[in-house]
């Protein structure tokens, strides 16, 4: 059935046609025929010129009108893989780049403390400090100012100095702090010699704590 209307459709179409090409040739004919003509009675060098122009002519219509078009429509070609081809790179990058942002996320909701009324990170830090250096070595323990953080996080920070204390107390001291059994950290340590006694420092440590908001 399909392919029988094909079949009138082609007829109509050259029904329709067949008359301009009809009137197309009875104007084209003649032109032909003096051209001819006169072709004919051209010396036979005169011939070989005009089949040399010929092949000119042929062969630039052909560059024109068949290889350029084609060039031109393989560039657009490669140019569009290239792009498709950069396209798929940068979403795999960004995949890449969110897969590891959410398992930072991840890893940092692991090392947060318990958000709660028990939770005090000044009275953990000094309660830390106290049984590695001992009371009289802390010089002050200062809360800081709660900082919230994106992604829902809070951080906690105290503010701690240690006077006159040895290598091996502030080794011990950064030691208690990294072996509490909540995450805790030094996010800042400022290190100063005492004089005369240049076995003793100082130090100003900061700790800090993170919490996720409920």
């Amino acid at each position: 059935m399909f392919r029988e209307w094909i079949d009138n459709l082609s007829e109509r179409m050259r029904d329709l046609i067949r008359p301009w090409l009809k009137q197309a040739s009875t104007r084209v004919d003649p032109l032909i025929a003096q051209a001819r003509g006169r072709y004919q009675k051209l010396e036979p060098r005169e011939r070989i010129l005009v089949q040399i122009a010929g092949a000119l002519v042929a062969i630039f219509l052909l560059y024109n009108l068949v290889y350029m078009p084609i060039v031109d429509l393989s560039s657009g070609l490669e140019a569009k893989i290239a792009q498709r081809q950069q396209d798929l790179a940068d979403v795999r990058r960004l995949a890449g780049t969110y897969a590891q942002l959410k398992a930072n996320l991840a890893n940092a909701e692991k090392r947060t403390v318990p958000l709660g009324k028990d939770f005090s990170l000044f009275s953990v830090v000094e309660a830390s400090m106290t049984k590695s250096v001992g009371r009289e070595k802390i010089g002050s323990i200062t809360p800081g100012s709660d900082r919230k953080l994106t992604d829902g996080f809070t951080e906690y920070s105290v503010q701690l100095k240690l006077a006159n204390v040895n290598l091996a107390q502030l080794v011990d001291a950064l030691y208690g702090i990294n072996a509490l059994a909540m995450p805790i950290g030094v996010s800042n340590i400022r290190i100063q010699r005492r004089t005369p006694d240049t076995r003793s420092y100082d130090v100003d440590l900061t700790c800090v704590a993170l919490t996720k908001n409920t």
